[in-house]
């Protein structure tokens, strides 16, 4: 069952973990407590009840109470109102099941609204139900409804081209609930709303009953309200009465499309009249509307599936049995999944053992099984509501979040609508074998899905064809082309001539025709010498006109198919042909005979031009070389692209494939090729416009099967081929395309799922096995595993569908189209569609791609600008960014700073390369922040030496002396205070030079560009360092002579140096800086 999560979540209300002064659920039932005529009678419905509560199990506990709403044997609508008070008033229920008639139900579901009360039924068939007013806006239906056969009845009629008239004959005492009045008042309403022109009457069972049937079926009768049907007729008119009363109206007024709504008894009657009447020539066709199809069911003087049979005369029976070859029964459908069966059988079980009632296997079963399904929905929505914070008090809350609701129960897939009735199967029989006379299915009706399934058995229409709205003569006598008057001795010579010239003139053309296709099949136009193939090196198919895959951009939806070692697949033999590449098959044969049957083959082939079709170019027949010579599509094939996990198919692109295979199949089996026999996802391929196309189709005389008959490979082959064909029989024409379906259901899942070829989930079979268990044909049906919580709901169907073990059950291709047109309104239906739409949404990646890469871009631009910064001068960068040659530039004084760190090369050799390059790191770094805070520039570092320069490249008047001084003060001061992470306790001594003059700069090189200073000043600014002694600021006379100029810096006289290459020179000792406004710039 499917209700998991429920189950581990209301366990919270279960036993010794319930909350304080949590309660059972209380269930009211208020359904008939005898009457096992109504399929809602307790006694068939208490057995689902008590199976519904033993699946909740001790999670949700339930209170049952059960109270009777007949009178006399029949459903009272006084009684069941008053019987839903009391159980109000005396146990105050959190759910009503039932009633099930619609009278009752009425009055009932009032209250139930009224109280804001849950109220569930499987009955209540009635139309006036289906607008949830503010009467009935808690009531939900879970079982079949009137409305859903109307919606079936117009889809039959929109099948058939039905779109003037129709007529409705039903039985309608009033003694009773009415059953077959609000049966057919569902087809009333939906006909109407169809615009089609409804007649009804009221079916008399006193004498004079079918004749007035059959005249109202000829006649006009009255009409149609448009508030629903009318009530019964007040008295029966005999057949010359009812004659008298419709003399005036026009003949034309004819129904072709008739209705019947009754008893058995009833449809024989009007049948046998109809026959009487020759109404049952082909120009009428009657429904009969048996949803529990006990018409159907063996009974004491009929067989199973022959409603005509009765206990009359010869002649009646003969009769019966003609007529009823314009009969279609519509019924309720039996749900085919296994876990109905199952709960039927736990049914009658319960039913015999619990409430002595021995029920037979039927469609009234049906009814207990919703009934079922409505109690697990109710507690599946109960729980969330809890979850979400309410109540069980919350009726309509409970309610709304039952609309729209889709799960799998015992009935199979239950859907219920936005009004919370839910979608209705049904099936329609016919009298598929005219022999014996046995209904067979004809089509299945899914209320879920909006979709007629047609089994494959024809439907035997008196004249071979359903009949028309207005058949020719049959309504209006009064068209010219019915006049039987005999023609004139003129009339007939000119009628006899112009009928010799035209069969002249056909037997010409046929003539001409048939000496035109003998000449062009001894013309051959598909040979192809073997020389006219020209075939290369692999690396001259590598460059060949499109024998490769082209690259997408990375991450897109579409990918490149190329190999591990960079080198493009090829997927098949290819050769050139008239400057194309073209795909080659070579034929296992040693010859081919050209038969007629052979000619007339490939003449098709060439024929058959389609864009979801391999074109065929031509086939090579000379001995040893035969082959088959076709399109060549570069992307390889479907299998090939399912197979490559590096191509990220998104759903849009998976359902323009399968689009694209549904187009090629629905073509090629409405061409005179009929069937492909043969189609797996490797005869899918994929041209370089991610169009697929269908290949390796028809020339049945070519195919041979190259592998063993137990090998591997051949097996691999089967496991898309259909059951029927695996047992060897042949099959028709018809018979091999339901065998396509069923192999387009295997790629189909092979598409939804890329995991190959009939996937098993948690299965290791051999391809040999797998065809085996296929073969075997035995229940449950061997099939691939679908993971249902990933894939969408209706494409599950469509798969299970399509590999139905009876082929007549399977869809065609034009079905499947139209289905797949449904649950894909994203995707377009044409290739220009689907193209614009890709396009579309690469346009949109590339903008968002364009976007991200331009701030990417402008990120890393300002990254390079801030480093080049670092190593350039800004003025000389902003130069170079300009394209310009920066000039070397002469500076008529600047300061430059010196300063290395004595005792640096001892301390390198006790100390390690990284402790040496820590060192330099922190003290750089640290010394970088400080003369941020000056107008200086830094030149470079080289080891423990460290050089900045004030003055340029940006002038700065007399302000780059006191600059450097105070800069060199501000660095011995960080030194005082730094700390070596390797030798804390050592102090770092550094020596600092200074020297004032003229310099000249410029940028040199260009794979490392520097921006280097030249001139006598920058040698005695290095000269003043390495005289210098530690923790001291050596500067020149220069240097003091612009210092001086400001008065606030403190010197001392060293005396005269003695300097290489510049002999003695008289230097100082920058001591400090004095406060005070004769320091202040």
């Amino acid at each position: 069952m499917a209700l998991p999560s429920l189950l581990l979540v209301v366990a919270a209300l279960a036993g010794g973990v319930r909350p304080p002064g949590a309660r059972n659920l209380t269930l009211a039932v208020v359904l008939p407590e005898h009457n096992l005529s109504y399929a809602w009678a307790w006694p068939r419905v208490g057995p689902a009840v008590a199976l519904a509560m033993e699946a909740l199990g001790r999670a949700l506990p339930v209170d049952l109470r059960f109270v009777s709403s007949e009178l006399d044997g029949a459903c009272s609508e006084y009684l069941a109102p008053l019987r839903a008070v009391d159980l109000k008033l005396y146990h105050d229920p959190d759910l009503l099941l039932g009633p099930g008639c619609v009278y009752p139900a009425a009055s009932v579901a009032r209250f139930a609204s009224h109280w804001r009360l849950p109220l569930l039924t499987a009955g209540a068939v009635a139309s006036g139900f289906s607008a949830k007013s503010e009467h009935y806006r808690t009531l939900v239906r879970t079982g079949p409804s009137a409305p859903k056969l109307g919606e079936f009845v117009v889809m039959l009629h929109g099948h058939f081209n039905w779109t003037a008239r129709a007529a409705l004959l039903y039985l309608d005492a009033r003694t009773d609930d009415r059953p077959h009045y609000f049966t057919i008042e569902g087809v009333f309403e939906a006909l109407q709303g169809s615009n089609l022109s409804v007649q009804h009457q009221v079916y008399a069972r006193e004498p004079g009953g079918p004749e007035q049937a059959t005249h109202f079926i000829r006649a006009n009768g009255r009409k149609t309200s448009q508030t629903g049907l009318p009530r019964p007729l007040g008295g029966i008119r005999r057949v010359r009465t009812l004659l008298m009363g419709f003399e005036v109206q026009q003949i034309w007024w004819g129904k072709t499309v008739v209705y019947i709504c009754g008893p058995l008894e009833m449809l024989h009657e009007i049948l046998l009249q109809a026959q009487r009447e020759n109404l049952t020539n082909g120009d009428y066709v009657f429904f009969y509307l048996d949803v529990f199809g006990e018409s159907l069911r063996a009974g004491p003087t009929r067989s199973m599936g022959r409603p005509w049979q009765d206990n009359r005369t010869r002649e009646q029976a003969q009769a019966l049995r003609e007529a009823f070859q314009t009969v279609l029964v519509i019924t309720y459908r039996e749900p085919p999944n296994p876990e109905y069966q199952e709960f039927q059988n736990r049914l009658l079980i319960r039913a015999r053992e619990d409430f002595g009632v021995e029920l037979a296997p039927s469609l009234m079963n049906l009814i207990a099984g919703c009934f079922y399904d409505g109690i697990l929905l109710y507690a599946e929505v109960l729980n969330e509501t809890i979850q979400e914070g309410g109540t069980r008090e919350d009726g309509l809350r409970i309610v709304e979040k039952m609309q729209g609701r889709r799960y799998r129960g015992v009935t199979g897939l239950v859907v219920m609508d936005k009004n919370n009735d839910r979608e209705t199967d049904f099936v329609l029989w016919a009298m598929g074998d005219l022999v014996s006379g046995d209904f067979q299915p004809a089509a299945h009706y899914s209320g879920a899905e909006k979709q007629i399934w047609w089994t494959g058995r024809p439907i035997p229409w008196v004249k071979g064809v359903p009949p028309l709205d207005n058949p020719p003569c049959a309504f209006d006598m009064d068209d010219p082309s019915c006049d039987k008057t005999p023609l004139s001795t003129l009339a007939i010579v000119a009628l006899g001539t112009g009928i010799t010239f035209i069969m002249f003139g056909v037997s010409s053309f046929l003539i001409f025709r048939k000496l035109m296709l003998e000449k062009e099949l001894a013309s051959m136009l598909w040979r192809i010498r073997w020389e006219e193939l020209q075939f290369g090196n692999s690396e001259r198919c590598h460059k060949g006109a499109g024998s490769r895959l082209t690259l997408s951009l990375r991450g897109s939806s579409y990918g490149s198919l190329m190999t591990a070692h960079g080198k493009y697949q090829i997927f098949a033999n290819t050769g050139h042909f008239k400057g194309n590449v073209v795909a080659i098959k070579h034929v296992n044969k040693k010859r081919i005979e050209l038969t007629r049957q052979v000619l007339f083959e490939l003449k098709h082939m060439r024929d058959v031009q389609f864009n979801h079709l391999t074109r065929f170019i031509g086939a090579c027949i000379d001995p040893p070389n035969i082959c088959i010579v076709t399109e060549y599509c570069p992307r390889g094939s479907l299998q090939d692209i399912l197979e490559n996990d590096s191509i990220n198919l998104d759903w849009m692109f998976r359902y323009s494939l399968i689009n694209d295979l549904v187009k090629g199949m629905a073509f090629l089996h409405n061409s005179i090729i009929a069937s492909h026999g043969s189609l797996k996802s490797s005869n899918c391929v994929v041209d370089s416009r991610f169009v697929l196309k269908i290949t390796d189709y028809g020339l049945a005389s070519f195919r041979s099967t190259a592998e063993p008959d137990d090998s591997h490979a051949l097996y691999a082959k089967k496991l898309w081929t259909a059951p029927e064909l695996l047992s060897g029989n042949p099959l028709p024409t018809t018979g091999m395309q339901k065998a396509d379906v069923y192999s387009f259901g295997i790629i189909l899942q092979e598409i939804a799922l890329r995991s190959g070829p009939f996937y098993l989930e948690g299965l290791d079979l051999s391809p040999k096995e797998i065809v085996q268990k296929v073969r075997n044909g035995q229940r449950p049906y061997f099939r691939p595993s679908i993971d249902r919580t990933q894939l969408n709901e209706e494409l599950v169907l469509l798969m299970e569908r399509c590999w139905a073990q009876d082929p007549a059950e399977r869809p065609d291709f034009g079905q499947i189209k139209g289905f797949i047109r449904r649950f894909n309104k994203e995707g377009g239906t044409s290739i220009l569609d689907n193209l614009l739409l890709r396009m579309e949404q690469y346009a949109n990646n590339l903008e968002k791609l364009v976007e991200e890469r331009t701030q990417a871009y402008l990120e890393e631009k300002r990254k390079a600008e801030a480093l080049l910064y670092q190593i350039l001068p800004h003025s000389v960068a902003e130069q170079l960014k300009r394209g310009e040659t920066v000039q070397a530039e002469a500076f008529d004084s600047v300061t430059i700073y010196f300063s290395d760190i004595v005792g640096f090369t001892a301390l390198s050799a006790e100390s390690t390369p990284m402790q040496v390059v820590t060192l330099l790191n922190d003290l750089y770094t640290c010394f970088d922040a400080i003369i941020d805070n000056f107008d200086v520039y830094k030149v470079e570092t080289i080891g423990d030496a460290y050089m900045v320069v004030s003055g340029l490249p940006g002038r700065n008047g007399q302000r780059h002396a006191p600059e450097i001084a105070r800069m060199a003060l501000a660095l011995l001061d960080a030194v005082s205070s730094f700390r070596i992470r390797h030798r804390p306790h050592d102090q770092l001594r550094l020596r600092i030079g200074v020297h004032t003059g003229p310099v000249c700069a410029g940028v040199v090189g260009l794979k490392m560009p520097r921006y280097c200073l030249f001139g006598d000043t920058v040698n005695t600014a290095s000269r003043m360092e390495s005289n210098g002694q530690a923790l001291k600021i050596h500067v020149s006379s220069t240097t003091k002579d612009a210092l001086d100029e400001l008065g606030c810096f403190q010197l001392e006289l060293r005396g005269d140096v003695e300097m290489k290459g510049k002999g003695k020179m008289r230097t100082y000792w920058l001591l400090g800086e004095r406060k005070g406004p004769a320091g202040l710039l």
